[in-house]
């Protein structure tokens, strides 16, 4: 019959030995997040692309455009958006392990945060409920269904493409960089670039929902957010990997 103290030592063997794949799965998946704006700015560029986007303009055409082109549809729609935000899961739950000793209180808080904030973002958006609706319109036989449902698709784009979630993720990684600034396992830079790349997307949140005059200042805002963002990640998933 195995001592307590045998039996103490084998659990925590184990749980330390799963901290680690944890950790693991998420430097991999902060690494693969980077991917995301890159990919954004490559498929800006691609021959047509531009002209795809600029003709979205009714439920028609947005189903026209899923119908002929379903990957630029959805990609105008927030696919990779919502590729990022699902992908960094692992990444915040290997970030509350790490950091639960430095801060187990507020770093139980802002991961809480994230996943409820990740949880209204993909609840609310559009993009596969309009491709449905596209591929609905596709089949349908009678005007009065096609009519039906371009009122379901222009109901939906009166809402506009909602970042629900998003400012409450943000808010969550700036918790998270906060603890990482007072804990000892990340290092300074690694915590400025999360507070500040979070604190200037922020910003530009706050200016997209209440001062559109200022879109074009509110992009070069997030454009230096966006950077200090990757950043972040790069660090995260580098130091991450260290804690195997």
């Amino acid at each position: 019959m195995p001592q307590p103290e045998t039996t103490q030592v084998l659990y925590t063997a184990r749980a330390e030995s799963g901290l680690k794949g944890l950790y693991r799965l998420g430097a991999i998946t902060a690494l693969i997040v980077l991917v995301g704006p890159l990919a954004e700015v490559l498929i800006s560029f691609l021959p047509g692309v531009a002209g795809l986007t600029q003709q979205t303009v009714t439920a028609i055409d947005w189903f026209t455009l899923l119908q002929n082109h379903w990957f630029i549809g959805l990609r105008n729609l927030g696919l990779l958006n919502i590729v990022g935000a699902a992908l960094l899961a692992p990444t915040f739950l290997a970030l509350y392990f790490a950091l639960r000793r430095d801060d187990e209180g507020f770093g139980a808080f802002g991961t809480i945060l994230f996943f409820v904030g990740l949880a209204i973002y993909l609840a609310s958006n559009r993009a596969f409920s309009m491709l449905s609706l596209s591929g609905q319109y596709a089949s349908a036989t009678t005007e009065a269904q096609r009519s039906l449902l371009i009122a379901a698709g222009q109901a939906m784009l009166a809402e506009g493409q909602t970042r629900a979630g998003i400012p409450l993720i943000e808010f969550a990684s700036l918790l998270i960089s906060v603890v990482m600034l007072r804990g000892k396992v990340f290092s300074k830079a690694t915590a400025y670039a999360g507070i500040l790349g979070n604190a200037l997307l922020m910003v530009f949140e706050a200016i997209l929902a209440f001062l559109p005059a200022f879109l074009n200042v509110g992009l070069v805002i997030a454009g230096g957010g966006g950077l200090a963002i990757m950043i972040w990640y790069l660090l995260v998933g580098r130091r991450l990997l260290q804690l195997e």
